[in-house]
């Protein structure tokens, strides 16, 4: 161990100057290990992310243009439903109207200039407005804003001859050009008609021309053309107008269309949508965004994967500290950090196995037997003293206020040792001392850490002047290292705590303490960190009463009353209560079983089967009380199923009465015994010497020596036959043997009884 400590220092002084001999492999493939699957999760959440986010933005981005056109489309039919409004309110209001179409052409001088005034009122009071004009059907003359003209000179006439000619046309018309009065270029409009007077007359006609390019005006400031367009289709499906300023038909060239509206009012298609690129270029704009936050994202994990391998690689670091130095003086064979400490485990477990050969000249095997010497408590202070001093196996506090022992045990230690090979189990029994010497140091106590038996490893605390309440903090530490070792190294292990002691010579009283409570774990559970003074101790007069219930419990079970059940519940409940030692319940538990199989098992051979084979593995195999309770009513469960079954196929008082018959008829035969009495009626030997002693309070044996003893009594006064031919009548192959249990019965000898009988017979007289 000095050696192994010397190569530390030598590596510590190696890495310090640069010359680690070893390149940390694990760490990179550690970091490495995590990249692909990163990257590819990464890569797949932003394609995924982007997708996602394109078709959120069209669905957003469709809706927003239909919620447009539809606006668009309602505003341009409430403007043309208003003015077929304002129209009829003017005619129903105005008598000008009727007036005009009724009066003599002649003279309606100043009723044709109030009428033209209206009409260029009705004209100003749209902006969609393009004309209006009035027709009289008297004279065939129009009337319009400029003033009268006859119907064969009126530009517009097509369209009058028309409208009277569908007289219940009562709709707009489809777009037309029209060339007003005095004007020279025509326009396009659409036209709606009003026969006069309303609702149904003949007289005349009111026509409203509504300018297309007005209607233009109107919509184009509402949409932005370039990001998107709209067309309007008359009910033919050709363009009426686009709003564009491409000019043309560029419906192809456009963009896909989104949203299609039909207007009720006019019988037009509306068609909108986002022009070619725009969609995608406002998208690629925000994905900018979203790539420049992925790549930070990136950048960020990255430093954090390498940050937490850096952290996570620190134990093996540590580790590697402990173990690199062994490798100085071995061939560089190893690849990686792992194989260099499995390669330095083994070497350190083999200078273990030389350094126990030499036993004087090892240091820690001499610290183990000063160890040794500590809990046995049998050297002096000043002995121990100086060995400490000398071996220094542990570092000691400024000023030491006392010591305490804290025992580990690992739980199931045959199944720790089924389940791991030797070299295994060296290595995780090295890992708890280092667990817990790391835990301990971190909470600021000082121990020293020796494995006594193969299951249990003594911890000496040695406790600061200024520990405080040093109890709590070691069972918080012992408490830490279960937990770190179960999670880890999938070992349990309970440990128990003894009383501080104040010199090196008291230790063992410590050892003694912490060693009675780690007897108490069934009581206390396996994850129970157990302190010896809180333990009874004295004597064991409080176990009597268990042994009065076990009676009482093992007579339920044979009369086939379940209260057994109960009264195996309240025991265990005590057995916590009370703290019992691990030793006492196991020896309580089976005084019960051995019990209840003298009193039922002799009922069949599968009923004392059960009682025997299972009563060790049910004992060995529980680490806490609970498991010991489940094990021990599951096993007695499938024992009284057994039990009851048997005691209902045949009653035991009918099969007693039948074995008696036998007996008294085959009394006679030597081969008579329990033996045969067991094949006969299918019941063990000891069950039917049982069912003799409770029925007729003797055994078996004593009532066929006392029929055989009657009838050689009756062959002895009533024949002349020799001892040796009635011991062959009665059973027996030999008269020495027959005489010798004759006299032991009757008190005297076969032949001297045959003489009393005889003196006392009829016809004979007595002797004085």
């Amino acid at each position: 161990m000095l050696q192994y400590s010397t190569s530390i220092s030598k590596t510590l002084n190696l890495e310090e100057k640069g010359l680690n001999p070893l390149q940390h492999n694990w760490y990179r493939k550690l970091l490495l290990s995590y990249f692909p699957i990163f990257l590819i999760t990464i890569t797949i959440i932003v394609f995924l992310s982007f997708i996602m986010f394109n078709e959120a933005s069209r669905e957003e981005a469709a809706k927003a243009n239909g919620i447009s056109t539809r606006f668009i489309m309602e505003d341009l039919d409430r403007s043309i439903n208003a003015i077929e409004m304002d129209v009829l309110n003017e005619v129903e209001t105005s008598s000008l109207y009727s007036s005009y179409l009724f009066s003599d052409p002649s003279s309606d001088q100043n009723l044709m200039h109030s009428l033209v005034k209206r009409l260029r009122g009705l004209q100003t009071g749209s902006g969609l407005i393009e004309s209006v004009y009035l027709y009289r059907h008297s004279d065939q003359s129009v009337l319009t804003t400029s003033g009268q003209s006859p119907l064969q000179s009126f530009p517009d006439r097509s369209f009058i001859e028309q409208a009277l000619k569908e007289p219940d046309y009562r709709g707009w018309s489809a777009v037309r050009s029209m060339t007003g009065l005095g004007e020279n270029k025509p326009k396009q409009v659409i036209s709606m008609h009003k026969n006069l007077p309303l609702p149904f007359g003949t007289q005349g006609l009111l026509v409203i021309n509504v300018g297309i390019y007005r209607v233009e005006q109107m919509i184009n400031p509402m949409i932005n053309d370039s990001v998107s367009f709209l067309n309007i289709l008359d009910s033919g499906g050709e363009l009426i107008f686009e709003a564009s300023r491409m000019g043309g038909d560029n419906r192809a060239k456009e963009g896909k269309v989104l949203t299609t509206l039909q207007s009720d009012q006019l019988g037009w298609t509306f068609e909108s949508g986002l022009r070619a690129g725009q969609l995608y270029a406002w998208v690629s704009v925000v994905s900018y965004i979203w790539i420049v936050i992925g790549f930070v994202t990136v950048v960020l994990a990255i430093i954090y994967i390498v940050y937490i391998t850096r952290r996570n690689y620190q134990p093996i670091k540590a580790l590697m500290n402990r173990v690199e130095s062994i490798q100085l003086s071995m061939p560089q064979a190893a690849k990686d950090e792992l194989s260099m400490i499995d390669s330095a485990l083994e070497s350190l477990i083999s200078r273990s196995m030389d350094y126990d050969k030499k036993q004087h000249e090892n240091l820690q095997l001499q610290r183990s037997q000063l160890f040794m010497d500590l809990i046995s408590g049998q050297k002096p202070e000043e002995e121990l003293q100086s060995r400490m001093a000398e071996l220094a196996p542990m570092q000691l506090p400024a000023k030491t206020a006392g010591y305490a022992m804290l025992l580990g045990e690992i739980n199931d230690y045959s199944g720790f040792r089924d389940v791991h090979t030797v070299r295994d189990q060296n290595v995780l029994k090295f890992a708890l001392m280092n667990v817990f010497q790391e835990i301990s140091r971190n909470a600021g106590f000082h121990s020293w850490l020796e494995w006594i038996t193969g299951s249990r490893i003594g911890i000496l605390i040695a406790l600061p002047e200024d520990e405080g309440d040093y109890r709590e903090g070691l069972i918080h530490a012992a408490e830490e290292c279960r937990g770190w070792v179960e999670d880890k190294l999938r070992m349990s292990v309970s440990f128990g705590l003894g009383g501080k002691v104040a010199g090196l010579h008291e230790i063992g009283a410590s050892y003694r303490s912490a060693s009675e409570a780690l007897g108490h774990r069934l009581a206390m559970g396996k994850h129970a960190v157990l302190v010896g003074d809180e333990l009874s101790k004295g004597d064991l007069s409080h176990l009597l009463p268990y042994l009065t219930e076990i009676s009482e419990l093992v007579k339920d079970f044979r009369l086939n009353n379940e209260g057994w059940r109960t009264r195996l519940k309240n025991m265990f409940v005590s057995f916590k209560e009370e703290r019992l030692k691990d030793d006492i319940i196991r020896s309580l538990v089976k005084s019960m079983l051995q019990l209840l199989s003298r009193e039922v098992g002799a009922l069949s051979d599968e009923l004392r089967s059960q009682l025997s084979e299972g009563m060790e593995p049910v004992l060995a195999g529980a680490a806490t009380l609970d498991e010991l309770q489940i094990s021990i009513s599951d096993h007695l469960t499938e024992i009284y199923r057994t039990y009851v079954a048997l005691s209902e196929t045949k009653s035991y008082r009918a099969m007693i009465s039948e074995m008696k018959h036998y007996i008294e008829e085959h009394f006679e035969d030597p081969d008579l015994s329990l033996k045969h009495l067991s094949d006969r009626f299918q019941i063990s030997g000891k069950y039917a010497s049982y069912l003799f002693k409770m029925e007729y309070n003797m055994k078996f044996v004593d009532f066929l020596v006392q029929l055989r003893m009657e009838r050689a009594e009756e062959l002895l006064a009533n024949t002349e036959l020799s001892t040796q031919e009635i011991a062959e009548k009665i059973g027996y192959a030999n008269a020495i043997t027959f005489g010798r249990v004759f006299k032991r019965t009757v008190g005297m000898t076969p032949g001297d009884y045959r003489k009393l009988k005889m003196k006392v017979s009829p016809g004979t007289e007595l002797e004085s």
